[in-house]
């Protein structure tokens, strides 16, 4: 199980988690059903970690994923872009076979999801 974060990303992470309430807290990393490709990326800071979480160790955090969102998160890539006077996390899938226009959603090919109209 492999997830890379790329130096910008990495640094927002530690800015979104050092404001969170606690100070052991994690990023947790998963997938649900939803947005026009069927898939949609969840990125959720989380202060508990459960028995069967499976931890990565990155550079002054732990991302945490369940073993379910596993297929649809190994070997991910996660940057930061900023556009204008905007910015976000990107994410750059081996596993997805189709995503939509704005990189929110995806699909891999054993898993469609649901269809739902992006937020």
């Amino acid at each position: 199980m492999n997830i890379e974060v790329s130096t910008r990303a990495s640094h927002h992470i530690k800015q979104i988690l050092s404001c969170a309430n606690n100070q052991s807290s994690f990023l947790r990393i998963g997938v649900s059903e939803g947005g026009c490709s069927g898939l949609s990326y969840t990125l959720v800071v989380e202060d508990q970690q459960t028995e069967e979480d499976i931890v990565l160790h990155k550079d002054n955090f732990n991302i945490l994923v369940y073993p379910a969102s596993v297929p649809y998160v190994d070997g991910l890539k996660i940057d930061y872009e900023e556009s204008g006077m905007t910015g976000g996390f990107t994410m750059d899938n081996p596993n997805a076979k189709a995503s939509c226009g704005c990189g929110a959603s995806f699909r891999i090919a054993r898993d469609r999801g649901k269809v739902q109209p992006c937020d």
